[in-house]
């Protein structure tokens, strides 16, 4: 990827675990990269050798990119709304025919709000959250799922190939974000499911690794199966994805649920099920402990 998009004025906001990498990946393509993030040491780092600029704020990065594309990788609605509309947000600053590319996973409500915010000052967005995790961010080969209107997807397409591999344009704005959760409800209901079925092997006295070696490459397969569920039988639960965040895009597919008038008992106990393991203090493990929420009504 290497010159892609030598040259071009991109910002960036959010550099935790997966925003790091993806921001390492447009620098090495090119990109004059301005950075902003809550904690300082990272945006220290990144800046030393010099590919990088800082900035102070949100407002800093949008006026120091002008036209350019700003990419958000932020974990919260609120994370989200304060960089856009808190004090030195990218709204004071934004140039109009700014790009603004949100790559977290933010309610779709919120989502069509800072797109007509945006749209009031001549820029755009672009919702465009990502699957794949951490591992994915390192490999540049997230799952993009992207909303709003053909000629910004186009616009943005170059700086999404340089961090995913499978990039789809899925309609009009929102459309991204409604994606990602369906994306999330299949994964949380489906790492339940696999909790489920391993603690109820071993309460019957069958070994839960051989379990899932003797459904992979049947109609139960899945990558939950496969990655999750190794987690699982081996106990090792550092995290890749944090149960913490799961609780909270669960709540948000939850409501989207109850906006669109639907009423899904499966999601809500799901839900339910997700909260007990945080309130239990497992949120900052992976969720694919969710298992222990089982393993402790079973004895273990």
């Amino acid at each position: 990827m290497s010159g892609k998009l030598q040259g071009v004025d991109m910002g960036f906001i959010g550099l935790g675990l997966m925003g790091r990498a993806m921001a390492e990946h447009l620098s090495d393509a090119g990109a004059n990269l301005v950075i902003h993030n809550r904690s300082r040491a990272v945006v220290d780092e990144l800046t030393e050798s010099g590919a990088m600029t800082a900035a102070g704020s949100p407002a800093e990065v949008a006026e120091k990119i002008g036209e350019g594309f700003i990419v958000m990788c932020l974990t919260q609605t609120a994370s989200v709304e304060a960089v856009m509309a808190g004090t030195g947000g990218l709204l004071e600053k934004v140039a109009a025919g700014a790009l603004v590319l949100d790559m977290g996973t933010t309610a779709v409500k919120a989502t069509r709000c800072f797109d007509a915010a945006l749209r009031e000052r001549g820029a755009s967005l672009v919702d465009a959250p990502v699957s794949g995790g951490q591992g994915g961010a390192r490999a540049a080969s997230l799952s993009i799922m992207a909303g709003g209107s053909k000629e910004d997807f186009e616009r943005a397409l170059p700086v999404f190939q340089v961090m995913g591999q499978r990039i789809t344009h899925m309609g009009a704005s929102g459309a991204g974000q409604v994606t990602k959760m369906a994306n999330q409800m299949i994964v949380a209901q489906t790492i339940d499911a696999v909790a489920q079925a391993l603690t109820i092997a071993r309460a019957n006295g069958v070994d839960p690794g051989l379990v899932r070696e003797a459904l992979m490459g049947g109609f139960a397969d899945s990558r939950i199966l496969t990655e999750h569920g190794e987690r699982m039988v081996k106990g090792d639960f550092e995290p890749g994805g944090r149960a913490e965040c799961q609780v909270k895009d669960v709540r948000e597919g939850r409501d989207l649920m109850e906006q669109s008038g639907l009423d899904f008992q499966m999601l809500r106990r799901n839900l339910e099920n997700w909260e007990d393991m945080v309130d239990q203090g497992d949120g900052g493990l992976d969720h694919s402990a969710l298992i222990r929420l089982y393993e402790k009504s079973d004895g273990k």
